[in-house]
Formats: structure tokens, C-alpha cells, sequence
């Protein structure tokens, strides 16, 4: 890479070519001190110590968005899946201990067993319910043993956004095919905008170089809750569809190799240890969302009925 000017701040975005990875590029791009180096798939295959090492060498801050996301398919591929969520994220701490740079790990809620009532703080007790959880949290172990004062995780959930396949965008693709949709009404989250995820991990790691923020575990959801049927039913009231259209039901209905937790509300106290705010409610950053150029483009086909359209 270049040589860095007197100022700067030299970013490692590994997984950038996914809907988070993507997200943090335009967020950097308008960060004048940022120097910024973009890694998809294709360019670093984390789970190579020698390539990890070579690759963060330069670098005051990692952002890994690398991961295996295919939940149900870590059930019968869990070793993997875990070489990557796991053992990938020990090769990139293992890497930043040697060369100093802060690590944000991007982790998720699925660490948790989801059976509480209240919002889980960050250090309640882990008990992941399925193959993927139990590799990110083999990844989150690494973290805090390899870096315990230069480490980050921080765990997301119910992420949606522009640049990948997600929740809100199926919604409305579904809205130009079919009249009704059931959609779960018994697992409650916060669905959360991945640029404002990634607003906020740029925000962190630039207070992690300042030594503002302490180490450790940060919740990157955002505020409030509801329940998938409660988020598709929004979506299409901003969209200018009728939310009558979308049909409570369980998750009986929807059986899958992997069990989903059943809460996934997180709590948010460590970002005023950070001297950081926590993100905006659901429904804000949905709004924001929906007024982007693929959203629009899906909530305008979704409003043009189509002939034939299923019940």
C-alpha cells in the first residue's frame, strides 16, 4: 500500500464485497483521515495465517465483515463454517497482536441462547443454540484472548441493506408476486440498517485508536424491538403498501435446520463507555433505508400489481 500521510488512519476491510463490507466503504469514503484497504473473499481467504499476517501488516484498524453467514448449511458443515468464524478470526487477532492494530469483529446475537425477556447486556452469558453461533463464538474467544485491550466485538443481528440478499428486500419483492404473506410473529429483535451498523463500527474504531473506548464486547443493533411480521408490516406501510397484506403466524411454520433464537433483543450500555451513542430506533433507520435507490426501485414494482398474482 501507499505510504500514509502524517493524519491518516490506515483501514483493513476484510469481506468487502458483502452488504456490511460495502457499507463501510462509502461510510470511509467520506472520511478525509482514512486510508483504506478493501479485501473480499476473492482477495484474502482468512482462514491462511501467512496471507492474514501479510495483509494486516500496515494497518491501524481491522474491520472484519469475513464470515460464513449460511446458518442452516453450518449444521452439517460446522467444521466449515467454524474454520472460518472461528478459526479465520484467531489468525486475524493473532495477526493485529503482533502488529498493534485494533481488531473489530463483527460478530453476532446468535452467541446467545435467546430464552430472556429482557434486552441481554454484554456480558450475559453465552449458550449459542446452533452450529453458526458456536463458531462465532469460538471467534469471539479468540478476540478477547489474543487482544484483551485492543480487541472489539461486536455482535449485530437482523442486518438488512443495500448491497445483499436480506429480510426487508424479499418483503418487497414478495409484495409484486403475491397478494398476502404469513410471516413470524413469535421472534422478537431489532432489525438494524447496515449503514448504520457501519457508521458506527467507523465511529468505534476511530475512538479504539484514541483510547476512548475500552475493550471488549459492544452490542451494534438498534434501538427498540419487534418481531419479523412487526418489521415486514413497516416496511410496507413506508412503502405505500397495505401492512393488512402481511399475516401473522409462528415459527412452527417455518421449520429449518438450524434453530433460531427466539429473542434477540440486545441491550446497549457499553457504548457510553465509549463516549458513543447507541444507534437510532428500528423504525428510523428503516425509514432511511427505504429511501435509498434499491428500496425504491423494489417498493415501486411491489406497488404495480402484476397479473396472476398468487393469494
Amino acid at each position: 500500500m501507499s505510504a500514509t500521510s502524517p493524519g491518516q488512519v490506515r483501514w483493513l476491510v476484510t469481506g468487502a464485497a458483502g452488504m456490511l463490507g460495502q457499507d463501510l466503504l462509502t461510510v470511509l469514503a467520506g472520511d478525509p483521515t482514512a486510508e483504506v484497504t478493501a479485501l473480499g473473499r476473492a482477495d484474502l481467504d482468512i482462514t491462511d495465517a501467512e496471507a492474514v499476517l501479510v495483509a494486516v501488516k500496515g494497518h491501524d484498524v481491522v474491520v472484519n465483515c469475513a464470515a460464513w453467514t449460511a446458518v442452516d448449511a453450518a449444521e452439517t458443515e460446522e467444521e466449515a463454517a467454524t474454520a472460518v468464524n472461528g478459526t479465520g478470526v484467531r489468525h486475524l487477532a493473532a495477526a493485529c497482536a503482533e502488529t498493534g492494530a485494533r481488531l473489530l469483529q463483527v460478530s453476532t446475537d446468535y452467541v446467545l441462547p435467546g430464552d430472556a425477556t429482557a434486552p441481554y447486556a454484554e456480558t450475559a452469558p453465552t449458550g449459542p443454540v446452533n452450529a453458526y453461533g458456536r463458531g462465532k463464538l469460538v471467534g469471539e474467544q479468540a478476540v478477547a484472548e489474543l487482544l484483551p485491550q485492543h480487541g472489539y466485538v461486536v455482535r449485530t443481528a437482523w442486518l438488512y441493506g443495500e448491497h445483499g440478499k436480506n429480510f426487508v428486500a424479499t418483503m418487497l419483492r414478495l409484495a409484486a408476486q403475491r397478494e398476502t404473506l404469513d410471516v413470524v410473529d413469535d421472534q422478537q429483535g431489532q432489525p438494524t440498517w447496515s449503514l448504520a451498523l457501519a457508521r458506527q463500527l467507523v465511529a468505534l474504531g476511530t475512538a479504539a485508536l484514541a483510547g476512548r473506548a475500552p475493550a471488549g464486547v459492544y452490542h451494534g443493533t438498534a434501538a427498540g424491538r419487534t418481531t419479523w411480521f412487526g418489521l415486514a408490516r413497516e416496511a410496507y406501510r413506508l412503502s405505500g403498501l397495505d401492512p393488512e397484506r402481511i399475516r401473522p403466524t409462528t415459527s412452527a411454520a417455518y421449520v429449518t435446520p438450524a434453530a433460531r433464537p427466539a429473542f434477540s433483543v440486545l441491550g446497549h450500555d457499553r457504548w457510553t463507555e465509549a463516549g458513543l451513542g447507541p444507534q437510532p430506533d428500528w423504525r428510523e433507520q428503516l425509514a432511511e433505508a427505504l429511501g435509498t435507490p434499491v428500496f425504491t426501485e423494489l417498493a415501486v414494482k411491489a406497488r404495480t400489481p402484476e397479473s396472476g398474482r398468487s393469494q
